[in-house]
């Protein structure tokens, strides 16, 4: 009888809860206005010969390296970071390997090394999140071939200094280590281009958060050229589709629509940390586009009565480490004020009293 591989039996399953998502979007960390106006007209430009032919990504990565200030040989464009990370993965792992990530943090990094049959190596954080770099460098062995770093984390919103990360590039140059800033916008500090003096490191971007085109799929990996020449032996030549590529260039001209977008969500980041802290609700600083708190045992009961104003938030109580956590997004400012108004509420409405005046 047919049977699948045993590192894929005994894999750990990964099912976002995407069903039913009626409402305001403050759970999956998504653009909540969507995608620049441009992005959209350019949709409707598209013709049946676009949709014919067979993708060619070659022009879309130029354009994306003039934007990044990197060689078109120093990236690599995927179908999302997840792809990003697959193609990490299979470039890199052999079964036995050691695999290195920080948890909590994004699940696929474990799902995808795991399924090559390499050994993942869990680290917590620290008591507040933050990032174990002392952890990190002691796990460090010969056996270590992949550290995967999310920076801004999810769903914490912590950041690990950019110091600390070269010098856990330097402690290992046998192993790649993955900087995966999706949520880069939202911080403004980046590795990259540091693969030039480290050619072990690797740094991911997204599409999907501030530029708000999720469902396009559009990621790019970036790293020292001969690097990304074996990334690229791994990669599908047509892994980004016509779609995606004809939209991603106006999406990049219209910076003004980044900048706005990042303006507000930071805003919204920072009056929503305040208003939690005058309910005396424990939080983490963030530095992404959402903001990770503990309501305890009113967790579910929260997380109903938001939903049934309206509002989707994400339960991460499943996450090393964030049992009774919710996360939840900030976006452009109309969207955080119904945020901030059915917060009150609530709280208000599940026995919580404010403890600081506004």
């Amino acid at each position: 009888m047919l049977r699948a591989r045993e590192t894929i039996h005994t894999l750990k399953s990964y099912h976002p809860p995407l069903g039913n998502r009626d409402g305001l979007r403050l759970d999956f960390n998504e653009n909540t206005a969507g995608c620049s106006p441009r992005v959209l007209e350019r949709l409707r430009r598209l013709d049946g010969e676009t949709l014919a032919r067979y993708p060619e990504r070659g022009g879309g990565e130029q354009v994306v390296a003039a934007h990044l200030g990197v060689s078109p040989e120093e990236l690599l464009l995927t179908n999302g970071t997840d792809e990003a990370i697959h193609l990490m993965c299979e470039t890199f792992l052999e079964p036995g390997d050691d695999v290195l990530i920080v948890v909590p943090t994004f699940a696929m990094f474990e799902i995808y090394a795991a399924a090559t049959g390499a050994r993942v190596i869990s680290l917590p954080a620290g008591p507040t999140f933050e990032f174990p770099t002392e952890s990190v460098l002691a796990q460090i062995s010969g056996r270590t071939r992949l550290i995967a770093v999310a920076n801004p984390n999810n769903p914490t919103g912590a950041f690990a200094l950019l110091r600390d990360l070269a010098q856990i590039a330097e402690a290992a140059p046998d192993a790649a280590l993955l900087v995966d800033e999706a949520y880069f916008e939202f911080c403004g500090e980046t590795m990259a281009p540091k693969w030039r003096e480290l050619p072990n490191l690797f740094v991911s971007r997204t599409f999907s958060k501030v530029y708000g085109m999720a469902g396009l799929r559009i990621g790019v990996l970036m790293g020292n050229e001969d690097q990304t020449q074996m990334l690229r032996r791994a990669s599908s030549p047509y892994n980004l589709n016509s779609v995606a590529l004809a939209c991603l260039p106006v999406a990049l001209a219209d910076q003004g629509y980044v900048r706005d977008y990042v303006t507000q969500a930071v805003d919204g980041r920072r009056e929503l940390e305040n208003e939690l802290a005058t309910w005396a609700i424990r939080f983490w600083p963030s530095r992404a586009n959402f903001v990770l708190m503990h309501i305890g045992e009113l967790c579910k009961p929260f997380i109903r009565k938001m939903r049934a104003r309206g509002i989707l938030v994400r339960d991460r109580s499943s996450d090393y480490g964030c049992q009774d956590c919710v996360r939840i997004t900030v976006g452009v400012r109309k969207h955080n004020q119904q945020l901030l108004s059915a917060l009150g509420e609530v709280l208000a409405e599940l026995g919580l009293q404010q403890t600081v005046a506004r």
